[in-house]
């Protein structure tokens, strides 16, 4: 027998509470994962080929060998393990702020997740990836040839109005400080192309795109499109 429902992990959270759990779903013919945060749906295993673009497109424009990669928001693992199976990654850091989330990999409960800890270039951070992108780097830091950001449903639309202020070029400047020399920043978003947004990117980054991702999707039978916006340091 399919079991139609079970909720695997749930935790409450500063953000609100945290669900992760696994069902059948119809419309695709098999199980997928999805996680809540209160009635709020943050991500599904059914939706990941803009999450899997966003690494591939972003390190797609990165020069170089042994690179140093920074994936800002863990959620199902998929960005991350993309990275990885880049073979010019030699170091790969993922920040995210609840350590539910990371439980939830270390513990092997999700697809990816035994691909992801069991690679030796991973490491798992909690933290506030807003706030360390905030804060110069220090001195022994290894600058990232790419950082990849999937945290927001999108620019104007966050998971919490602190982010806002990485989204205007003051905070993008900010971001920018933790680049190596022509490193990449690419951000996931679930709306089209923000016009006003790539002027905040074109202010701070060269080489600008926003890269529209479709991709088929079973539950309308139709297609869905997520963005992917890249941008290389100046410096």
């Amino acid at each position: 027998m399919i079991t139609r429902f079970e909720e695997l992990d749930w935790q409450p959270t500063p953000m609100g509470d945290l669900t992760l759990r696994r069902r059948w779903e119809p419309a695709a013919g098999h199980e997928i994962y999805e996680v809540k945060l209160g009635e709020e749906y943050l991500m599904s295993s059914l939706f990941t080929v803009a999450e899997i673009a966003l690494a591939d497109l972003g390190l797609a424009v990165v020069g170089g060998d042994d690179l140093n990669v920074l994936v800002g928001g863990l959620g199902l693992g998929y960005t991350a393990v993309a990275a990885l199976r880049d073979s010019r990654v030699g170091a790969l850091a993922v920040i995210d702020r609840l350590d539910t989330v990371i439980g939830w990999h270390e513990r092997k409960l999700l697809p990816v997740s035994a691909e992801l800890v069991d690679d030796p270039r991973t490491t798992l951070v909690c933290d506030d990836f807003f706030e360390v992108m905030r804060n110069a780097p220090g001195d022994d830091q290894r600058a990232w040839n790419a950082i990849l950001l999937d945290v927001d449903h999108s620019p104007r639309h966050q998971l919490d109005s602190t982010h806002a202020d990485l989204y205007q070029a003051e905070g993008l400047r900010a971001l920018d400080r933790h680049l190596a020399s022509r490193g990449v920043f690419a951000l996931w978003s679930d709306d089209p192309p923000d016009a006003d947004f790539m002027v905040q990117l074109d202010q701070v980054f060269d080489d600008t795109a926003a890269h529209v991702v479709d991709f088929a999707n079973p539950v309308t039978e139709g297609m869905s499109s997520n963005t992917v916006y890249v941008g290389r340091s100046r410096r």
